[in-house]
């Protein structure tokens, strides 16, 4: 009896560790990456492409006594 039952056992946990294995997905998204940029009399521009989504960003900042950057105009791709 147990000659039997111990494979079948091992087979079943055997299945199930399999199973859990082929469960475990990770979610993992392409960055966002810098197509091109561009600076004159203190603004500087920068386009960004974000693939999950089709989008195309612009952000910029300009020198001065404050640094900081904008990101608000975005673009849908087809």
């Amino acid at each position: 009896m147990i000659r039997i039952l111990v494979p079948v056992v091992v087979a079943l946990l055997t299945g199930y560790a399999l199973h859990a294995l082929a469960q475990a997905r990770i979610d993992t998204r392409s960055a966002v990456s810098p197509i091109a940029s561009s600076s004159s009399e203190g603004v500087s521009f920068v386009w960004f492409y974000d693939p999950a989504e089709r989008s195309v960003y612009v952000c910029h900042t300009s020198r001065g006594t404050q640094s900081a950057v904008e990101c608000k105009a975005r673009a849908k791709l087809p």
